[in-house]
């Protein structure tokens, strides 16, 4: 059934038909759709515009409708424009005419806009509970390795000795910012569309507020041509889920070059690993790669759906139909990768020997050796300038800055003494790092527990 064919004296070419329609995609939308429409209807009885009869078959055909959805005995017609039109479609062929008075006061834009919006805070409660979860890991994990001593890399070169807990709550406050920017999307998608018409609102006396009320939306939308013209809060979500994918990836990365023979830093799960076809003796960490590789994908939707919107007129296009697959793949494609990596990162070993082994090369503690001049009232400038040659030594003779002599500091400047090798092991660099959020272990004990204070302030329904 179409919900325009009253213009029309020709029939729409079949593959015209299909290329417009959106039923294959917008069904997942179907229990937005149904009960934005029953609330409609409440809401059209509530106020006497249509008959409470009338609204009584409306909503008991519409609850039967989903739940014949849900045990799959009604399936979506293929050749249905889209959710609303099969939904609508389906509740007069089950009560007659009565199911002809839902639409009043409303129109399909303002009502995908609710579908939209509804479906968006939706996934937005269930993708904050998987982050929720993969916080509560990385806290698990960053409490296990207080005392783990690792390289720290600028340039992807051994810079300065830190704590595994330091590296992984790095990534803490990464997923925190994510889990908090989405509470800041849904709060800009909790504005009610409903009732904005086709651009110009309504003519009959609706409750918008209790439309809002009661699907939970805080409030209502300020003006009806805007209403039906953003797509803002889809652009913004799917931008929430670009940063995660690149929080995601930036781990991965890690992982992956971590996991090779080169770093032997960890060893990733057979659960998450796979082989190769030809050489016996390869693991890979395919799941890593492939959240890396999707974060691709989810970039594409973002931009794909910023180009649709860039030169729109107000107030609805059809152009904005392509809102819903981007968002769509966006989401499941984030929950997918974040269930993953949750489990991977859980089950992960870190080879805590080896990166001790690896924080005592490449120098890391040369800055400590310059810190040490410094105290002694040395110039930085001047400090960095004969620590720098100091390292230079330590390469020529193919030793650790440690392994040099006395003497052979005091060739540099003679201001060294033999407390600067003190200073200079990896734990005496880590433990000098005492300010609020460094690496040092008062610090992280600090960090460690206001990041408890904080996932027990957000439980995971929240």
């Amino acid at each position: 059934m179409k919900l325009w064919g009253g213009r029309f004296d020709g029939q729409i070419d079949e593959m015209a038909n299909h290329f417009h329609s959106s039923i294959s995609f917008d069904k997942r939308l179907y229990r937005q759709d149904i009960t934005g429409s029953i609330t409609h209807a409440q809401m059209l009885s509530r106020q006497g515009i249509i008959p409470e009869a009338d609204a009584g078959l409306i909503i008991e055909g519409l609850g039967g409708i989903l739940s014949d959805i849900e045990s799959g005995d009604l399936k979506f017609d293929p050749g249905a424009e889209d959710i609303h039109s099969f939904v609508e479609a389906e509740l007069i062929s089950r009560i007659g005419e009565a199911g002809r008075r839902l639409h009043t006061g409303r129109s399909r834009n303002d009502q995908v806009a609710l579908d939209m919006k509804m479906f968006v805070k939706d996934e937005i409660g269930e993708i904050r509970k998987l982050l929720h979860s993969l916080l509560e890991v990385l806290l698990t994990l960053a409490k296990k390795h207080t005392g783990t001593i690792m390289p720290g890399f600028t340039h992807l070169q051994k810079a300065q000795p830190i704590t595994l807990a330091h590296h992984l709550l790095a990534y803490f406050q990464m997923f925190k910012r994510d889990y908090e920017r989405l509470a800041d999307c849904r709060a800009r998608a909790d504005e009610l569309p409903l009732g904005a018409g086709a651009l110009a609102a309504t003519v009959y006396p609706i409750d918008r507020v209790f439309v809002g009320r009661q699907l939970g939306f805080s409030s209502i939308t300020a003006n009806s041509l805007d209403t039906v013209s953003d797509r803002d809060f889809c652009i913004e979500f799917i931008s929430n889920m670009s940063i995660i994918m690149m929080h995601l990836s930036r781990f991965c990365e890690e992982l992956i070059l971590w996991s090779t023979d080169s770093f032997g830093f960890i060893e990733i799960s057979d659960a998450y690993s796979t082989g190769s076809s030809i050489m016996p003796q390869k693991k890979n960490p395919d799941m890593a790669e492939l959240i890396r590789g999707k974060t691709g994908r989810v970039y594409g939707s973002l931009m794909a759906l910023l180009t649709t919107m860039k030169g729109l007129p107000l107030a609805y296009n059809k152009d904005m139909q392509e809102d819903k697959e981007a968002v769509f793949d966006s989401a499941d494609t984030v929950k997918a990768c974040l269930a993953v990596f949750t489990g991977m990162i859980s089950g992960t070993a870190f080879n805590e020997d080896t990166l001790y082994k690896s924080s005592q090369g490449g120098y890391t503690n040369a800055t400590d050796a310059a810190d040490w001049l410094v105290r002694k009232g040395v110039a930085f400038r001047d400090a960095h300038e004969i620590t720098g040659r100091l390292v230079r030594l330590a390469i020529s003779k193919n030793v650790m800055l440690q392994e040099l002599s006395i003497e052979e500091f005091r060739e540099i400047s003679n201001i060294f003494d033999e407390t600067v090798f003190d200073s200079i092991t990896v734990e005496a660099c880590i433990e000098a790092r005492s300010v609020p959020g460094g690496p040092a272990r008062d610090a992280i004990a600090d960090a460690i527990n206001q990041a408890d204070l904080y996932l027990r302030k957000y439980e995971r329904n929240d």
